[in-house]
């Protein structure tokens, strides 16, 4: 599917879309609820692409700090048509990773809104970026002129011959990688990359224009921005963009109100909604989609039987786009992330003490450009294994059985040496949550007089390691993966996709 399409840039896409369903076509709303058009984003993407080009140079990145808003898509859209590259920064990641991303990407100038800053009480992060360009949008629409409204009536007649061609090899968004375990990177994605995977998807997801989708989560996230936002509106499918996934209560009604059919999530996200809602609230919601991290089966339970609908795991990385593999109606099977999407090569090397499964190399269409790192900024370094060039090594072990459905244990820098065996700290918190799926839990390791052994840190305060042990049983799981040592706290530092954030509970005392 990936190689019968044809080679172009963002924007182009974005024109072609347009031409095809038609400038009146009504095809993205958030929550001004204000109902745009295609015609709309072109002209929003010229005028903020025009603007943008006085103060940036072909090439540059540019960062933005920005929700989920039409205003947003047409500055990616905009800055792609004139060969800038969107630094998509993730405002819920506190003030030194937001400044190591910066760093990483040598960014001169960030675009945000007075408006959005004051209502997310972001002031904060603004003011420890201090050294770079602040741009607001309100202040950019300020110096529209008479000669860009008309330029801008002008290359809507021909928007392709109004800008100059972009090569689509050339990078065209940077995101990073959420910080969960380590320092946050810069993930640079070519437009070829982000067409490329919304291809895959495409081949094994039924939607178009009778569809709407619902998309909270946050355009700095791969899924969000790749899988809930653009590829939507580059295929004709309706898009409802709300601003924050933690409004649980909110966003199944939104979903009713708007008929939306496809609704996407995080695990711990999807499990809140299908608590706060009435079992009325997704009438129209034919497909749900789970990705960011493990879906808990508890929650995939509840989909079914309130709503009798199907939870659809997905497993991606920033580094390789939203889906790697992805369950599918008609290629289903619990417990797995699915089958591999068309175009990935995989290898799994096999790691000393893990019996079952290896660590998970990929290569295809899918991939990144390259990392850029804080401590050498703007410098890309392309993706790079044992297994060669060109090769990514994705830190997970897994597991491919004869139909070729993928199975997760775990990261492999989050397993314990434990009587000679390696556990997998996924599934100590997979015991935990099956014992007590309400709650929020998170294994570690820790260091005893006898070696590594593993501590549960849980916001249930009732959990203890009899209930662990009768919930190992009902899972027909070893011993050894239940939690030596349960810890009770109030709550666990979250990232803004909602898995638990690792770097700050590590550096965190864990109580005796």
């Amino acid at each position: 599917m990936a190689d019968a399409t044809p080679r172009r840039a963002l924007f182009d896409a974005l024109i072609d879309a347009s031409e095809l369903y038609g400038r009146r076509a009504r095809i993205i709303e958030d929550l001004r609820r204000q109902v745009n058009t295609y015609g709309d984003l072109l002209k929003g993407s010229l005028a903020l692409g025009r603007l943008a080009a006085r103060f940036t140079e072909p090439g540059e990145r540019v960062g933005v700090l920005l929700p989920n808003l039409g205003a947003t898509v047409c500055l990616v859209f905009g800055l792609a048509s004139r060969g800038r590259v969107s630094a998509m920064l993730n405002y819920s990641s506190g003030v030194e990773a937001l400044r190591i991303a910066c760093t990483a990407a040598t960014l001169r100038t960030v675009i945000t809104s007075r408006a959005f800053i004051q209502a997310a009480h972001l002031d904060h992060l603004v003011a420890a970026l201090d050294g770079y360009r602040i741009v607001y949008l309100e202040d950019l629409r300020e110096t529209l002129t008479l000669a860009d409204k008309l330029w801008i009536v002008s290359a809507l007649l021909r928007p392709r011959s109004a800008l100059p061609q972009q090569d689509p090899a050339s990078p065209a968004v940077v995101l990073f990688t959420s910080g969960s375990e380590a320092r946050p990177k810069g993930v640079v994605l070519t437009h070829d990359t982000m067409l490329d995977v919304m291809a895959q998807l495409r081949a094994v997801i039924d939607f178009g224009p009778d569809d709407k989708y619902l998309n909270a989560l946050p355009m700095y996230h791969t899924f969000g921005l790749i899988a809930c936002t653009l590829m939507p509106l580059l295929t004709g499918t309706r898009l409802f963009l709300y601003t924050n996934p933690l409004h649980y209560k909110v966003i199944p009604e939104y979903a009713y109100t708007r008929d939306c059919t496809y609704i996407f999530g995080t695990s711990t996200f999807l499990g809140n909604y299908a608590r706060q809602a009435h079992p009325y609230d997704f009438y129209r919601t034919r497909f749900v989609i789970s990705g960011g991290e493990k879906l808990n089966p508890e929650v995939s339970r509840l989909w079914f039987s309130k709503f009798g609908l199907r939870v659809y795991e997905g497993y991606g990385a920033t580094e390789c786009g939203p889906a790697m593999s992805l369950n599918t109606p008609l290629a289903f099977r619990a417990g797995t992330v699915g089958r591999f999407l068309s175009g990935i090569e995989y290898r799994i090397v096999p790691v000393p003490g893990i019996e079952e499964g290896g660590v998970l190399h990929v290569r295809g269409p899918n991939l990144m450009q390259g990392y850029l790192f804080s401590d050498a900024p703007g410098v890309l370094q392309p993706p790079r294994s044992e297994l060669g060039a060109g090769w990514y090594n994705t830190g997970d072990v897994v597991s491919v059985d004869d139909d070729g459905f993928v199975t997760i244990h775990g990261r492999v820098k989050r397993f314990a040496k434990i009587a000679g065996e390696m556990v997998s700290l996924e599934r100590v918190e997979h015991i935990a949550y099956h014992a007590s799926p309400d709650f929020k839990h998170a294994a570690l390791v820790e260091m005893t007089r006898t070696g590594e052994s593993t501590v549960l840190l849980t916001t249930d305060p009732k959990l203890d390691r009899i209930s662990l042990l009768h919930a190992a049983r009902q899972l027909n799981t070893q011993e050894l993966a239940v939690a030596r040592r349960v810890v009770k706290v109030d709550t666990l530092p979250l990232l803004g996709s909602g898995k638990v954030d690792y770097v700050t509970l590590k550096q965190s005392s864990v109580p005796e």
